[in-house]
Formats: structure tokens, sequence, C-alpha cells
């Protein structure tokens, strides 16, 4: 019976692990095992937020070679990490500094002198990417405050994932999804638009063609000898959470629920209309020729900030206290810049809900019901987006990732949504790296083919609506919050 081992490694903005799934052709039965878990830690060096890359590196080979010391040789490696970040290499492949995190407050005002300069609907039009601060556009155009001897250095330019691909095989690519995140792609042709790139002082070289999910990276030498193949998945791990997600219909959408939560339908066109730009919708690069057509939320990061800085450890216990309390008492915009990275969140909320007249949560408890409440409303409110941007209704949204483990949340998403949710798999992006790699090894099909096997090996949770007979003030209290929305008029953060 044939047999296929992949090994994905997910890199998170908190987190990274290396996993080894097994793959039986016969029974398309898949298993995951975790081989290496570890966490991804910002330095704040000479004032600024940066990736500890060397640290990553060890990570990922501490893994690599812990399944190359059992004797099996895997099939293919494959790399995801978020969007948005990059590296800079000099003529000899070194790095030039140590990368940026789009967490960052080098690019706050910068997103609005550009779009002052270029005008926001002509890089939508170009771009068809939405608004967001961290952009990699807005964090090159940052690049006028590099000393002229590092920037004169640069050769090339490497999203994180191809970053880790050179490490690991000495080429350089640049993958298509990732890409896409930029704000610097054609949306029509594909590739790097010549004029943002000429307007940032970019030179083209920095920048190779983008390549497609499925290309043929190298090999990785392993210690024991052994030729790997990497395979350069759908490197954006939201681009490889959807190929996860086990989608039942056109009419379904997705939330790739964790630090971030990223909503969307995934679609054959783009959408780069004026109402798109309106409600500052993103079309990312997908895999076979599609869109990913979302929208990032901020997602669970207000609760992560939350709990880390008040030594909350049983994230089950405060789930729990927060769901005994009333509905919708205090409510936030998720999406408020102010969230993105302020030194403190449960201030920062606080501050938020005394602004607007609201009470003010004080206990974990308050701050944490605050949080659903306010997530799932803005889910409801891009729900309703995608629909009347599709012209048809969302009749279905499917959760994967980290976030899909609270029950609360769903239910509370289903009853605010009023559509059924179903929720799983936990592990959608290393799961839609897998994916990648098994069609590009002819094991799976196509797309189709590894989401229905995908329902065959990892159970899904339906969460059915329930009425809410007092919910429509509420709504409108939301929509008063939330309309304009605040997040792309200027400053700073995200992924995820």
């Amino acid at each position: 019976m044939a047999v296929k081992n992949i090994v994905a490694v997910d890199l998170g903005a908190s987190s990274g692990r290396v996993m080894l799934a097994t793959f039986h052709t016969a029974t398309q039965h898949l298993t995951l095992k975790e081989i290496h878990r570890f966490s991804n830690t910002l330095i704040f060096q000479d004032g600024h937020h940066q990736w500890d890359l060397a640290t990553l590196e060890h990570d990922i080979l501490t893994g690599l070679h812990q399944i190359d010391a059992t004797g099996l040789a895997p099939d293919s490696i494959g790399i995801d990490s978020w969007g948005v970040d990059y590296v800079l290499l000099d003529k000899n492949g070194q790095r030039v500094g140590l990368p940026y995190s789009y967490r960052d407050h080098r690019t706050d005002g910068v997103m609005a002198a550009v779009t002052a300069d270029l005008g926001r609907e002509a890089i939508y039009r170009r771009t068809g990417i939405q608004f967001l601060p961290f952009n990699t556009l807005y964090q090159l155009k940052a690049l006028g405050d590099m000393p002229p001897d590092d920037r004169d250095r640069v050769e090339h330019l490497l999203m994180i994932p191809d970053y880790f691909h050179y490490r690991l095989t000495g080429q350089r690519v640049c993958e298509y999804t990732n890409a896409s995140t930029t704000q610097l792609l054609n949306l029509e042709q594909k590739t790097w638009d010549g004029e943002l790139l000429d307007y940032l002082g970019v030179p083209r070289r920095w920048l190779s063609d983008p390549v497609q999910p499925g290309h043929a990276v190298g090999n990785w030498a392993a210690p024991s000898g052994r030729q790997i193949p990497v395979t350069a998945v759908a490197t954006h791990d939201t681009a490889s959470a959807v190929v996860g997600a086990p989608l039942q219909s056109r009419d379904s959408a997705y939330l790739s629920s964790g630090t971030w939560s990223l909503m969307g339908i995934e679609s054959d066109t783009p959408f780069n209309c004026p109402q798109a730009l309106a409600a500052n919708i993103t079309n990312e690069g997908g895999v076979n020729g599609t869109y990913r057509v979302l929208k990032n939320i901020m997602g669970l990061w207000l609760l992560q900030r939350v709990c880390q800085e008040r030594g909350i450890k049983d994230l089950g216990a405060l789930i729990q206290s927060a769901a005994a309390l009333p509905a919708f008492v205090s409510l936030v915009n998720p999406n408020d810049e102010r969230f993105i990275n302020p030194p403190s969140m449960h201030q920062a909320i606080r501050d938020y809900c005394r602004e607007h007249g609201q009470p003010i949560p004080h206990s974990d408890a308050e701050l944490a019901r605050c949080i659903f409440d306010s997530l799932a409303l803005l889910y409801r409110q891009v729900v309703l987006e995608l629909g009347e941007l599709r012209h048809a209704p969302i009749r279905q949204l499917h959760i994967v990732g980290g976030g899909s483990q609270n029950a609360f949340l769903n239910q509370l998403c289903a009853d605010v949504c009023q559509i059924p949710v179903l929720a799983g798999p936990v592990e959608a992006s290393t799961l839609g790296n897998i994916g990648c790699q098994l069609m590009a090894l002819g094991a799976v099909t196509d797309l189709t083919a590894f989401r229905h096997m995908l329902t065959h090996n990892f159970p899904l949770h339906r969460y059915t609506p329930r009425a809410e007979s007092d919910f429509a003030g509420h709504w409108r209290r939301f929509q008063a919050l939330s309309q304009p929305e605040t997040a792309p008029q200027g400053k700073k953060e995200t992924t995820q």
C-alpha cells in the first residue's frame, strides 16, 4: 500500500510547529504527528520589533533533524507563515539586518502618506488588496529611514517562508499567495506592479517572479545524506488554512480563527470594485487560480493580550465565566487601530468603552465577554458585506484554526450571524500545507478531492443558530461603532 510522508512547517506570529503527516493513498487515511512545537517571540532592538530568524531556523531544523534521525525519508517538506513581512539579503545571500515585524511602529502614518500620493482608488484598482497599515507596500516606503549603506547592499527580498526555503535549499523563489499579501502584486497580471515599485524606489532585481503553489523549490540535504524535496505550498498561512477548510458549497464562507480572524469566500474572480474598496475587502491569491476574497479582523489577539497582561492561565474557566454574563453590555470595534499593539490591551478596551459612553468592563470575565460579543458582531458585519458583494447571501460559515475550539464563540457566531456554523479542523493551516504537497506529488487529484478526504479524517462540529429576540438594538449600537471603519485610515499593525 502506497504511503506518503509529508512534513509541514507551520509558522505563526506567536508559535510554530513541525508536523509529520502520513497519508495512505489506498484508504485515504491521513494522520498527523507533532514533532516539534516552539514559541516565536519578537525581539525589541534599537527601538523596533523584529523577528528572531536564527532561533526560528534552529527550531525548524530541530524538528527536521528529529524526523531524519528516525530513518524516515519524507516525500516532501513545505513551509507556511504569516504574511507581509520580509527578509533582505545581500549579493552573498546574507541577511541585511533583522526583519521588522508588522507590529512594529515604524510604519505609523506611512499608509496615509502613500494614499495621499497615489490615491486609494488607484492603489486598490491595481492590487485589490485591503488597506492595512502594515502591508509590505508601507513597510518598504518606511525603508527611506534605512541607513544608505545598508540599503545599497540589498540584492534580494524574500518573504518569510521563502527565506526559509532558501536556507534549506539554497534556491530563491517567491511564492504567489504570500507575495499577494504585499499590496505590490498587480491583480490582473499576478506579477509585481512596476509603477508601485518605481514609486517606492525598489529595484526590480530585488524580487523574483512569483511561482504558484506546488512549485518544486529544491532539496534539503539532511544530516543522514538524504536529499529531501522542498515544495512551495500556499505559503501564506491563511491560504493554506483555506485549502484545509472543507467548504461544502460556493455559498459557504470561511473564518480562519486565531490571533487574526480572516473571513472570506473562495472565488474564481477578484472583486476590486468601489463597493469592495468601501468595505476594505482584500483579494489575496489562492490555489488553482482562485482568489481569497476576504477581510482581516483583529481576532483573538485582543483576548491573548488581555490574558498575557493579567496572568490568566485557565482559558476554559475564563470562557465559562464570560458566558455566564449578560450579552452585549460593552462593545468595541476590534478593528480599531488602537488595538493593534497598545501598551495595555485591557486599558485600551476600557478607554474605548469610556469614550463611547458604555459600561466599563473591569473584571477578566467582563473583558472577555466584551471581546467575544464584539468579534461575533464584526463577523456578522463581514458576512453581510460578502453577501452583498457577491449578490448572494452567505448560507454557512466554516470556522477553522485554533479559534474553532472555542465552542462558546462558535455558538455566539451562529446566533449573531443567523447561519449554521461548522467548526474544524483545528490544524487547518498545517493540513492545507500538506494538501498542497499531496497535490504536487499526485497523491490527491485536486482540491475537491482533498477536502472530501478531510471530512472523513477530521470530524466537524455543527452549531445551529438560535433566535435572539432583543438583538436589533445591539446590532445598531455596533454599527454605530464600526461605521465608518477606523482601521484603514493610517496607523499601524497585523497576521496572521
